[in-house]
Order: C-alpha cells, then sequence, then structure tokens
C-alpha cells in the first residue's frame, strides 16, 4: 500500500507538473510574433477561401460579394462577378502552386468554369459585370448596362491567360483545360468594341446599344483593358486606338507633382493625389510594371508614387482621424461606413477621404512598399484581429476611430490581395502573364519596352 501511495503521488506530481508546463509551453508560443512570410502565408491562404470555399457553386467563380452572415441586398446571393473571377482565376493557380489546394483539385475547378463561361451570356465575345451563377444569364449592373463589360472582361481575360500559361505543358487534362481558356479568351471582338472610332468603349447593350457612352480615357484602372485589344490574335486594335483613345494623344502625361512625388500621369477626376489605390493594383495582378514603360509613362515609378502620395497624405492626415498613421493607412474603393453606422460603398481616395481604410490598399500595394504594407498587416492582424479579422482574411473596410469594420467580403478587394502576395513572394503570376507571346507582341505594338523581360 505504501509502495502503492508513493508511485500515486509520483504521478500525480509528474501529471500536474507536465499539465503545467505544457500550460507554460502554449503561453510562450502564443506570444511568438510570426515573421513576416509566416504572416503573409497565412493572410494569402485565409483570404484565398474568398474564392474557394466561398466560391459560387454551381458556377466556381467568385461571389461578387459574401456576408458571412448569410444576408445579402437584393437576393444575389449567387451572383458572380466577371472581373473579380478573374483575380480568382490567379488566386487559384497560387493556391495550387502554394498546395492550399492540389493541383488536381485546382483543375477540376478551373474546367468547370471554363464550361461555364463558354455557355454564358456574351455580348460579341465580352462578358457582362454581373452574371447569374445558376443559369449563366446576364445580370444587369444598373438599367443600361445590361449587355458587355469590356473591362470586366479584360480582367478575367489576364486570368484566363496566365491559367492557359501555367496549365499548357502539363498532363493531358491540363492541357486540355488550357486549350479552352485559350478558346474563350479569342473569342473577344475587341475592334468591335471601338464602335468605329478610334478608342475603345466601356459598354454595349443589346437594348441600349452604345447609349453607355464611356470612352476609356486614361488615366485609370482600365490600362489592362487596352493592353488586351492589342494583344488578340482574332480581334485585335490598332495602336492608335491606344495612343488617341487612351492616351488622349499625349494629353493624358501630367507634370503635377504631390509631397514632391511626380503623378507622372493625369488621374481622372484625382489630378490632385491620384485616384483610389486599385488603380494601382486591378492592370497590374498580371502586367508587370517592373522595368515597363512606354513614351508616357515609367509604370514601376507611376504606381510606387500613387501608393506613396497615399501613404503621405495618411500620415499628414488633414481630417485628424483617429489611428491613422505609418501603420494604418491606405485609400481605396471598398464598403464604407455611413454617417448613421450602417454600410455603404465609396471610393475612399485623400479626395475623398471618411474615415475608412480599406485593408486591399496596403496589402494589395505589398509590392510597391513592402516595409508600409507589412505595418499594416502586422497591425491590423496582432492589434485589431478581432475588429478587422474574419472568415476569409481580412474584412473588407475597417474605421478604428468609431470601432467598426464592414464584416463582409468582394472579390475585387480580395482578388488583388492574394495576387500581389503571390507577385511579391515568387512572382509567379507577373511571370506567367508576361511571358505570354501574344501579351509581348501587344505591348511592344502599343510601343511598351520591358528590361526585365527583353523586349
Amino acid at each position: 500500500m505504501i509502495r502503492f501511495s508513493l508511485i500515486f503521488l509520483a504521478l500525480t506530481f509528474f501529471g500536474c507538473s507536465t499539465t503545467s508546463l505544457d500550460k507554460q509551453k502554449e503561453s510562450v508560443s502564443s506570444e511568438i510574433k510570426l515573421t513576416d512570410d509566416e504572416l503573409l502565408d497565412t493572410v494569402q491562404k485565409e483570404t484565398f477561401k474568398y474564392f474557394w470555399d466561398y466560391a459560387e457553386p454551381n458556377s466556381g467563380l467568385a461571389r461578387e460579394r459574401f456576408h458571412p452572415d448569410g444576408i445579402y441586398p437584393d437576393n444575389d446571393k449567387n451572383i458572380v462577378t466577371t472581373g473579380g473571377s478573374g483575380f480568382g482565376l490567379m488566386a487559384i493557380v497560387s493556391g495550387m502552386s502554394r498546395g492550399y489546394v492540389t493541383k488536381e483539385e485546382g483543375v477540376q475547378r478551373l474546367d468547370k468554369i471554363a464550361d461555364f463561361l463558354a455557355k454564358a451570356d456574351r455580348f460579341h465575345g465580352a462578358w457582362s459585370h454581373w452574371i447569374d451563377g445558376n443559369t449563366g444569364k446576364v445580370k444587369p449592373f444598373g438599367i443600361k448596362d445590361n449587355g458587355g463589360d469590356l473591362v470586366e472582361t479584360s480582367f478575367l481575360i489576364s486570368g484566363m491567360i496566365t491559367v492557359r500559361e501555367y496549365l499548357k505543358t502539363g498532363s493531358e487534362k491540363e492541357k486540355a483545360v488550357a486549350q479552352k481558356y485559350d478558346a474563350l479568351w479569342k473569342g473577344v471582338e475587341w475592334q468591335w468594341f471601338t464602335n468605329n472610332k478610334n478608342v475603345l468603349y466601356w459598354h454595349w447593350s443589346p437594348t441600349y446599344d452604345w447609349q453607355m457612352n464611356f470612352p476609356l480615357e486614361g488615366y485609370n484602372e482600365c490600362l489592362i483593358t487596352y493592353i488586351m485589344a492589342a494583344s488578340s490574335p482574332t480581334h485585335p486594335i490598332d495602336a492608335k486606338v491606344y495612343h488617341e483613345g487612351w492616351a488622349r494623344s499625349g494629353g493624358i502625361v501630367s507634370a503635377k507633382t504631390k509631397y514632391n512625388l511626380p503623378l507622372i500621369l493625369k488621374h481622372n477626376g484625382a489630378e490632385e493625389f491620384g485616384g483610389p489605390l486599385f488603380w494601382a493594383h486591378y492592370s497590374y495582378v498580371g502586367l508587370d510594371p517592373n522595368q515597363l514603360s512606354d513614351k508616357y509613362a515609367n509604370y514601376w515609378d507611376l504606381n510606387v508614387n500613387q501608393v506613396k502620395i497615399d501613404y503621405q497624405y495618411c500620415l499628414e492626415n488633414p481630417k485628424k482621424f483617429g489611428y491613422y498613421g505609418a501603420n494604418y493607412w491606405g485609400l481605396t474603393a471598398s464598403y464604407s461606413r455611413n454617417p448613421d453606422g450602417s454600410i455603404g460603398y465609396d471610393a475612399h481616395m485623400p479626395g475623398n477621404d471618411k474615415g475608412v481604410i480599406s485593408p486591399t490598399a496596403a496589402i494589395s500595394s505589398i509590392v510597391y512598399t513592402p516595409k508600409e504594407s507589412l505595418a499594416v498587416i502586422r497591425n491590423l492582424y496582432e492589434n485589431h484581429k478581432k475588429e478587422a479579422w474574419g472568415s476569409a482574411g481580412f474584412y473588407d473596410a475597417v474605421d478604428l476611430q468609431n470601432k467598426w469594420a464592414a464584416q463582409r467580403y468582394l472579390a475585387i478587394d480580395q482578388g488583388p490581395e492574394i495576387v500581389m502576395i503571390e507577385n511579391y513572394r515568387s512572382g509567379l503570376l507577373w511571370k506567367l502573364f508576361m511571358n505570354a507571346p501574344e501579351v509581348q507582341q501587344g505591348l511592344v505594338k502599343l510601343g511598351f519596352s520591358s528590361t526585365k523581360y527583353g523586349f
């Protein structure tokens, strides 16, 4: 009995000690900060869920929006976004390369998406801004916006070309999927969208024709539309459409500076500070601005300066919003806080500052301002995770001064986060897109040169 009691006491003592040590280890490990790469991988992997776990189930495409609470306006839970799905295609390539999903799973999803898009409504080859994920029919974005959306289509096409390049030398199944995307992008009638003028038009409707009347003139997020149109092997535009339309016969160039930083190009409606930061993201998820120039701009300097102007504005903080600073900055289009505290939408920028920071603004700028972007990511993740972080990464918009967050997600904001983090970490998506032969031919046709890619 004595021996048994001693053994029991010993086991109890060591059991308690082990439990205590385990708790101490857990406490210590919970205080260990993630390295920069671990932090970026965490953000990238969790944000990937938007395009994988929370994709529209029938089509496999990216929902326009994801509301974790399940409450959607106008019952649009199954509405998919064309442009956001282009970013989503790149996100899936990134996810396969990182092992977030297997190559086989990724190819299966990409095959499903290609088949859906082949049957969806198209208008002279272009897809609509929104598509019903159940039927493939157009979901009007506005009364007259019920036809082809060339800008959204160009974002989608940049993703398609990236997928094609990633899969084209793979297995027979992978090659077959690559061929599907190759056929899809070659069906877009880019030249038709000039309406017989030397400029591209954003919209065309089978019922309202050209009544939207939105010529694409620079500078904003639409540069990639002209590059895709010039790169098409089937329905290309002439170079003069780019130079006379987009570049306004040279009128696109700006001599203005802000914070001693040249703006380089005239930002439409935002010539003093530059526009919302998505202008430095959407066209450049595949288009690599490193060492890329034409006679109007060095595109690396253009984007770096726009982001740094936004950063300097937030540091200056002329409206004295709480928390603005080196680890809390970034203004772009996103959900927004209305004066009554409800959720709205706004194109935030220095000229339209509502005190709302959009995490995608700094995160997607990491290729331009890695130190400054990482400071925002780390601050939100480590100090404001309760307010800012949800089931698919950082929420779309945050207002720390009012202890508010839009606990929702948008494809066009989540997508660039994943893609630009990948480009910062590996350059993968830039390499795939920029090495596509048609893309290089289109860029050369428009007068671009890239020391990095040898043209």
